[in-house]
């Protein structure tokens, strides 16, 4: 299985508790998540985020359906958490989330692992799809992250 990586990071001018207390409301990933991939939490909200909490969605990607389900597997406020997909689209998807104070600020780095199915045709699957999808969700999150923390364009 092929494992691909994906690194971003952004700073955020508001304090490292503010920010991360934006992500520890599950019900804000819908916020800043590309409308075009009809992103629905189906886990009754609120929902406490702790190591062990399971979370479904259900989203399209490219018009096709997919039933997503995520566990937190590492919870350690306001610094990092883990989650992990436990089914859906991907063969394997662990996303660290890291929040540092940095500044007056936080710098947030977000890093993924991923595999995709498509055996020997995975990496050029990743390269003309997938990895341009996962660029334009994060590109979004950005926009969304300036918006409702009236950032200005760096």
């Amino acid at each position: 299985m092929k494992i691909f990586n994906f690194k971003k990071e952004l700073y955020v001018e508001r304090p490292l508790e503010e920010v991360f207390n934006f992500f520890s409301r599950a019900e804000n990933l819908q916020k800043v998540t590309p409308p075009q991939l009809q992103f629905h939490i189906l886990t009754p909200l609120p929902i406490e985020m702790k190591t062990g909490t399971i979370i479904d969605y259900q989203l399209k990607i490219h018009h096709l359906p997919f039933s997503w389900r995520t566990e937190i597997t590492e919870w350690d406020p306001p610094h990092k958490f883990t989650d992990i997909q436990v089914r859906g689209p991907y063969r394997k998807w662990i996303h660290q989330h890291f929040f540092e104070k940095s500044g007056d600020g936080t710098m947030m780095k977000d890093l993924l692992q991923y595999a995709i199915p498509g055996g020997i045709f995975a990496t050029w699957i990743n390269s003309l799809l997938v990895r341009k999808d996962i660029e334009s969700i994060f590109r979004f999150r950005e926009k969304r992250f300036r918006e409702i923390f009236n950032l200005e364009t760096r």
